[in-house]
């Protein structure tokens, strides 16, 4: 993707004719790198969200917004201190990097107005968020601090002064000409491959519009410089400067790039490279960035808070599929219990044949209708009555071990299908809230330590299943993880509705409530194909889903969450496919 100093550029277009002039109400932080400012101008409410995120950082005017924390943080704290109630009374980009300034006209503890600078800077894992005192260019504070200890080059502290980020021999695309161009380009090492040489060389440009200038130019991005002929020099000459027109005359065309409901590429430059792929094309780059990163950080932060969990559950199912090989080890050794037993007999009944000493008897084994003989071990140490009573004792062990085996080997069963249910449902999350309803099933079946904090417990909420509508007008519930699906299946529907399971693997509850009518084959068909897009199996093809009518479902006294039995079931087969699942209505909870 393409964050780069051109839709940073189109962004502060847009943020002056639509905030500038607006007051700052309120300021939240509602993760740890991000803030989010509620402005009112002109009549109209905004809210701009800032991400200092390692991997998604980006600014933009956004619809969306999450849950605020309990307490504030110490940099949210200090914002609202000397910005809130402000007014944005200019927005300016340096130079034409992805580094940006909003300065706020405020008044301090004393009545006298002053302004503070709300520093934006986009630079991956360093990107950063600064407000400092614009009259004397002191910081206040930042989202990250950065010490010595951190950058030798570079340190972001309070009371330092604040310094722009480095951008070393780069050259600002917007003002060069012809003869600059084509000097820099003959000066430049003869086999890096061109579309490397635009953004190694221009402030601003990225890989991806690097390689659209040369798609204009209609020159292969890979081709080395030193293959190019002087033709082909001019004409990526043209291309370099029509799209820097565009950017200099601010005449942006923001469009998102996508297939099959993913996400390819965005920019605020209208990007003819993707000749195969499907675009769309937006009023504002916001609306880009809003659309693109909303599904993104979802899934980047629950990625990040779910590795601790990943990996608990990942190491709990080795541990008890490593624990199952051993007893049905056990269990087939068992099997030949009752040979120990007729040693045993044997022996007892020949105790007067068996002399100390011995290391083996042949018997008559009268258990065999042919009265065949059979050799028996001995343990030489051992009198004759000691060796039947050591097989009576294997024996007994063996026969005791094989009855608690048949009880220990479907347990572990059960719990590795569990496991395997739960981690699979860390892949179903779309939001946090759902990521904490795992963790908090994994802490109270006591997988995963509890966390005793002080503060005051939250409210309880019902678990919210994913509720879908039908093309014919069925309404279909998906429980994404076990906590949904107990109060889905148990709590939340009527003994009429209907019930779908993929066979046999770990997945999703899903139900489709009874209207007073026959189940149609449409809602059939969509809610199996929810089933097996949410289950293990999503990948699969033909895949089995199970139905029944709810009555028929029920959860076994002491079972895990999510684990029931159901009866009286038929079953459809599916492929699930994604494009398939996206274009099923989504009802808002």
């Amino acid at each position: 993707m393409a964050f780069d100093g051109i839709v940073t550029k189109a962004l502060v277009s847009e943020l002056n004719e639509k905030i500038v002039g607006g007051k700052i109400n309120k300021i939240y932080q509602q993760e740890k790198d991000e803030i989010l400012l509620h402005i009112y101008n002109k009549g109209e409410n905004f809210k701009l969200i800032i991400s200092a995120s390692s991997n998604n950082s980006r600014f933009y005017l956004t619809k969306s917004s999450k849950e605020n924390p309990q307490s504030p943080p110490m940099f949210c704290m200090l914002l609202r201190k000397y910005i809130q109630g402000g007014v944005i009374s200019r927005i300016e980009q340096f130079s034409l990097d992805r580094v940006v300034f909003i300065d706020i006209d405020s008044y301090d503890e004393i009545g006298q107005l002053s302004t503070k600078r709300l520093i934006i800077e986009i630079m991956g894992r360093h990107s950063n968020i600064i407000l400092l005192d614009k009259e004397i260019d002191k910081i206040y504070d930042s989202i990250k601090r950065i010490p010595e200890t951190i950058s030798r080059v570079r340190q972001i502290l309070p009371g330092l002064n604040y310094e722009n980020p480095p951008i070393g021999d780069k050259i600002s695309p917007l003002t060069v000409d012809s003869s600059t161009f084509l000097k820099l380009l003959n000066n430049t090492k003869e086999n890096l491959p061109i579309f490397k040489f635009f953004y190694t060389s221009f402030l601003g440009l990225s890989p991806l519009i690097s390689r659209e200038i040369c798609f204009k130019g209609q020159i292969n991005p890979k081709k080395t410089i030193k293959d190019l002929s002087e033709k082909e020099k001019r004409k990526l000459f043209y291309s370099f400067n029509d799209l820097m027109e565009e950017v200099k005359n601010l005449n942006f065309r923001p469009n998102l790039i996508f297939e099959n409901s993913n996400y390819i590429a965005f920019h605020a430059l209208e990007l003819n490279q993707y000749e195969r792929y499907t675009k769309e094309s937006f009023n504002s780059i916001s609306q880009v960035l809003d659309k693109y990163y909303k599904e993104k950080d979802i899934h980047d932060r629950i990625n990040q808070k779910s590795h601790s969990i990943r990996k608990t559950l990942q190491i709990q199912i080795e541990r008890s599929t490593n624990k199952l090989a051993k007893r049905k080890a056990k269990i087939e050794k068992a099997k030949n219990r009752d040979d120990l037993k007729i040693y045993g007999d044997l022996i007892s009944a020949n105790i007067y044949k068996i002399k100390k000493g011995e290391k083996s008897v042949e018997l008559e084994n009268f258990y065999d209708e042919n009265l065949q003989k059979i050799k028996i071990p001995l343990d030489p140490k051992l009198s004759p009555a000691e060796n039947a009573q050591k097989y009576y004792k294997s024996y007994t062990k063996l026969k005791n071990a094989h009855k608690l085996l048949k009880k220990q080997i479907p347990e572990t069963k059960n719990e590795i299908h569990y496991l395997e249910n739960v981690l699979m449902s860390i892949d179903n999350c779309t939001n946090i809230d759902e990521l904490n309803e795992i963790k908090t099933e994994l802490m109270e079946e006591g997988y995963i330590r509890k966390n005793y904090k002080k503060n005051k417990p939250k409210k309880t909420k019902h678990p919210k299943p994913e509720h879908f509508l039908s093309s014919d007008g069925f309404h279909i519930y998906v429980g994404k993880n076990n906590k949904q699906n107990d109060y889905l299946t148990l709590r939340l529907s009527h003994k009429e509705d209907l019930w779908l399971h993929v066979k046999d693997i770990p997945g999703s509850h899903v139900v489709i409530r009874n209207i007073n009518k026959e189940f149609s084959d449409i809602a059939l068909k969509e809610a199996a194909m929810l089933a097996g897009y949410y289950s293990k199996g999503r990948n699969s093809q033909n895949l089995p889903v199970d139905y029944t009518k709810i009555k028929y479902v029920n959860k076994p006294k002491g079972a895990k969450p999510g684990m029931i039995i159901y009866e009286n079931n038929k079953t459809i087969y599916v492929t699930p496919k994604k494009e398939y699942i996206t274009n099923i209505k989504k009802v808002e909870n």
